[in-house]
């Protein structure tokens, strides 16, 4: 008989544990984030292996497969060290001077055009969302 709860195919132990330990909960992120590169390469698909983990996630969390409560500290984690993750990208726009230039001007033009559509993109899709779940009861 299949269960409908959340982490149905873990143990009630492995359920509390993974639900407590945000290391476990970052290393659950990781393994996702390897699944979807590693489909990536074996389909040729031209997305990166982020995003396929990334929907893989969403569709878990959708299909009520995880709960939200089994990956929320290490996500937030990752949120509040997002900085570690973007420091060598700092470090080698230092060591390009051209950048500073006419060069560096359109970059961040395609930089602040890019970031502004998909900010764009992302309050569309969750408006579209929102009126779908307020539609369909779903809470």
């Amino acid at each position: 008989m299949r269960s409908n709860l959340p982490l149905a195919g873990l143990s009630v132990r492995g359920r509390y544990v993974l639900r407590r330990s945000p290391i476990l909960q970052i290393a659950a992120i990781f393994a996702f984030w390897l699944l979807g590169e590693a489909i990536v390469r074996f389909a040729g698909i031209p997305v990166p292996g982020g995003i396929i983990g990334m929907v893989i996630v969403f569709a878990l969390l959708a299909s009520r497969r995880i709960s939200l409560h089994s990956m929320r500290q290490g996500a937030q984690w990752y949120l509040a060290e997002m900085l570690l993750f973007f420091i060598p990208a700092v470090l080698a726009l230092l060591n390009h001077h051209e950048l500073f230039g006419l060069l560096g001007v359109k970059v961040l033009l395609v930089i602040l055009g890019s970031t502004a559509s998909v900010i764009a993109v992302t309050a569309l899709v969750m408006d579209l969302f929102m009126r779908f779940r307020g539609r369909h009861g779903l809470v």
